[in-house]
């Protein structure tokens, strides 16, 4: 159980609720009036978010209880969706929460009756497998929750709904927010994509390769904590909780590395919800082996390699942020030479196939420079490193926004990247290697 899983399993299911419902409005996953959250209880009562209540204010009095009888307690009416949560509860014992709202990207795509690809990212695949259809029908009819429960019946995680939103459910609150956040950030990733290409799909080996964990660390024994050290993870999760904030990372996917001046370095963990990070979470790695009890980010072998060959690179992030991404899933070279700033921070940003860092990780790790500070993979990554943390964050900010901006600028007209000449002075005022 993760920290997040383990601090829900002590919430009252009305703070759930309220957490998660707060957590998506934030996010700009619904609206006012818009989606809708249930728990199923063990003793087979329903709590449920309420209808008509502005889901941007909600407090723990609003929820509803739905008793196993078909009773109802609480100030307000339940969510109109209510026919839906039951039946696919019905149809679904294993799930215990289910979620529903209508976040734009995802409206795009069941408004054109398209269903996201769950094979452009490795680790969307692995959160929720294939997603659903569920024909279109009336909001709140009885038609409506035996069409969505017939989806999940036959097996699906996520289900789109034709001309409406979408649905995910899970075991727990976590693993149902975590597949909508994904399903949401890859339906935005492939608009992104389509805009300026065509995304590419993986194969289920590439899939496979990808997410199979390369943790090779032994534990090693405990060891006291040096002041550098608490503040670097001081840093590190106040910086991995503002990628969140900035949608540079997601609940599941971002890593962050940084060296200390021991040579050891620190890496975020495996599965931990990047939103509530703590410090006690980061993972330590020493000589090779890794601080006892914790496991490490999957991509910790490859930044082992990045410090041991480059004494100028002490942080490196690796992140999904959308629109540098829509390059890497269309394999589109990405241009720095947008405005000043980004060729002066971002300089020569070079694209790698897909699986390229595993199979030849050390040749990967040679093409870092002071020239080539930030790394494209296909369907994989952006990859940025700097001398420090905010350094290397500052980076991963400016290729998103440069990113956005060349894909703004496509219905205007022909992108004019800074010509030679241009690139040549800012090479000598900045004095630029």
């Amino acid at each position: 159980m993760n920290d997040a899983n383990e601090r829900a399993s002590f919430q009252h299911p009305r703070d759930q609720i309220v957490a998660i419902m707060g957590r998506l409005y934030g996010y700009g996953m619904t609206t006012t009036s818009g989606g809708n959250l249930s728990i199923l209880d063990s003793n087979g009562d329903m709590w449920i978010s309420p209808g008509g209540v502005d889901k941007g204010g909600l407090t723990r009095d609003d929820i509803i209880l739905v008793k196993a009888d078909g009773s109802i307690e609480g100030r307000h009416n339940p969510s109109c969706e209510y026919p839906f949560h039951r039946d696919i509860y019905r149809t679904r014992p294993d799930l215990k929460v289910i979620l529903h709202a209508h976040p734009p990207a995802l409206v795009a795509f069941s408004v054109v009756g398209r269903l996201p690809d769950t094979n452009i990212l490795p680790n969307a695949r692995h959160i929720w497998g294939e997603v659903g259809f569920a024909p279109y029908e009336i909001p709140a009819s009885e038609a409506l929750g035996k069409s969505i429960a017939t989806a999940f019946g036959a097996g699906h995680d996520a289900v789109l709904l034709e001309n409406h939103g979408a649905v995910t459910a899970g075991v727990n609150l976590s693993q149902a927010f975590q597949r909508f956040e994904t399903l949401d950030f890859c339906a935005r990733l492939t608009i992104k994509g389509e805009i300026i290409g065509t995304p590419n799909t993986l194969t289920p080996s590439e899939v496979d390769l990808s997410i199979r964990d390369r943790d090779l660390h032994p534990e090693c024994l405990p060891e006291p904590m040096t002041a550098e050290e608490r503040e670097l993870r001081r840093s590190m999760v106040r910086l991995v909780r503002r990628s969140y904030e900035q949608m540079l990372f997601t609940s599941t996917q971002g890593t962050m590395a940084a060296r200390l001046s021991d040579g050891s370095f620190l890496v975020t963990p495996h599965g931990a919800d990047r939103r509530f990070l703590h410090e006690t979470q980061i993972v330590r790695i020493r000589d090779g082996k890794r601080e006892a009890g914790k496991r490490p980010s999957r991509g910790a072998w490859f930044f082992e390699a990045i410090f041991r060959q480059h004494e100028h690179i002490n942080a490196v992030l690796l992140a999904h942020a959308p629109n540098i991404m829509a390059f890497a899933v269309t394999g589109v070279s990405f241009d720095a030479r947008t405005i000043p700033e980004s060729y002066i921070l971002l300089r020569e940003v070079p694209m790698l196939p897909f699986g390229r860092h595993f199979s030849h990780r050390d040749e990967v790790v040679a093409l870092l420079a002071p020239r080539v500070p930030v790394l494209l993979i296909e369907n994989e990554c952006v990859l940025t490193t700097g001398d420090n943390l905010l350094e290397a964050f500052d980076r991963l900010e400016v290729a998103e926004y440069s990113a956005k901006a060349v894909i703004a600028a496509g219905p205007l007209g022909q992108l004019q990247p800074i010509g030679e000449e241009s690139v040549r002075e800012l090479e000598t005022a900045f004095d630029l290697p």
